[in-house]
Order: structure tokens, then sequence, then C-alpha cells
């Protein structure tokens, strides 16, 4: 199973990726980055993306139906953000723990294929070693 370091590496082999992280979304810190940033700074773009997850994962209005499998901690599975140039891919890993880590995936629009980049993304998130 992969750590954060071959996680990161695996993503930059999407087509169209311009740079990925593994962040808390609690505090807002990234764990690991590799390749670019938007803005061109990591720890900067980790505390902006902690945000928006940090949104989507606190309030109900995005919770899944009733009887679903997902755990209360993390009702949201992932954020697709886009822009006029990028994509970008926020992925939340699920573990058996209190997990508020996700993955952020920046990809060119021009060059990324968004649907596989997610479907890519959650197998990443699936296997992630956290420790």
């Amino acid at each position: 199973m992969p750590g954060i370091d071959e996680c990161l590496l695996e993503a930059m082999t999407l087509p169209g990726a311009r740079g990925a992280a593994v962040v808390d979304w609690t505090s807002g810190l990234a764990l690991g980055t590799v390749g670019d940033a938007p803005g061109g700074d990591h720890e900067t773009t980790a505390a902006e993306a902690a945000e928006l997850a940090r949104l989507a994962a606190e309030h109900r209005a995005f919770a899944p139906a009733a009887g679903s499998d997902w755990s209360e901690e993390t009702p949201v599975e992932d954020l697709i953000i886009s822009n006029r140039d990028s994509y970008h891919l926020l992925r939340f890993v699920r573990t058996t723990f209190d997990s508020s880590v996700f993955l952020h995936l920046w990809l060119a629009r021009s060059e990324g294929n968004l649907a596989l980049a997610r479907i890519r993304l959650g197998e990443m998130a699936g296997r992630l070693v956290l420790g």
C-alpha cells in the first residue's frame, strides 16, 4: 500500500496533472506536495483548499441520503472545482480512524481527463496509507 509520496507521484502520472497534495483539512497543512501549485505556493493552496473541504465536510446539506454507509464524519466523497483553464479535484480519504485528510489534484483543463482523474484519485485514496 502506497504512502503519501508514492500516492502523489502516481497522481502526477495522470494526463494534465500540474500538481498534487495531501492535505489535512482541519489544520490546512500540506502533508506532502509534488509538482506546481496554483499561485506558486503549496502551503497557501493547501490552506485555501482546506477551507473548501471543511465547508463541504461539516455541512449536512451535502450529506448522503439516509441509510448510506458513508461515515458521518465525512459525508462528501469529492469536490470538483473548475475554472477557465484547470480543474481542482479534492478527494476525501476514508480511514478506520477519524480522518481529516484529502487528496488535491490540479489538472490542466486542455490536457486532463476529469472522469479518469476522479476514478484514479478514488483508487489512490483507497490505497493510501497514513502514518
